[in-house]
């Protein structure tokens, strides 16, 4: 049958298997998430700023029924001047952990991108916030000259912020 992989290549693809990420930029940085951990994405709907949060926290949205917070992440990494602010068009990854559904603000629209997921290299430990106790950075790829940080979403928020985000 010659349709049939040899069992040499069934081996190779398996080692070698594919990812999906959604694929952004945060200052001049591009930044990837698995897209398993992306609910949707989204036009950024009206944003009602919150009392109390901290400033990367833009507020909360509602999100096809469900209110949400949103989240600066140029802002939390500081990758960007505070005074630089958000374009007029902007768009929302819904990003869903086991405790909570975020959205996180980006400029431009997010593109897909699939790559096997051995070109994804553990990321040096200086380079992870040393404030928070889990890796959030999964890994760096280098894809066709590009750079790309990829994120571990559900370990981004320290688990006092996620107790912030839940009581409002």
């Amino acid at each position: 049958m010659p349709d049939q992989e040899s069992s040499s290549e069934k081996k190779a693809a398996k080692q070698d298997k594919l990812i999906q990420l959604i694929v952004f930029r945060l200052g001049d940085e591009e930044y990837g998430i698995r897209i398993e951990q992306v609910k949707e994405v989204t036009v950024t709907p009206e944003i009602a700023r919150m009392p109390k949060t901290p400033p990367f926290v833009k507020g909360i949205a509602n999100l096809r029924g469900d209110i949400i917070a949103i989240i600066d992440l140029e802002e939390r990494f500081k990758l960007r001047p505070a005074s630089d602010q958000l374009p007029a068009t902007s768009y929302t990854l819904a990003i869903e952990a086991k405790d909570y559904t975020i959205g996180i603000v980006v400029r431009e629209v997010p593109q897909p991108l699939s790559i096997p997921l051995s070109i994804i290299e553990k990321a040096p430990e200086f380079i992870q916030d040393i404030n928070i106790q889990d890796k959030y950075i999964e890994g760096i790829a280098k894809v066709d000259g590009r750079i790309i940080i990829v994120l571990d979403m559900p370990k981004l928020l320290s688990p006092t912020e996620i107790m912030q985000l839940q009581s409002k």
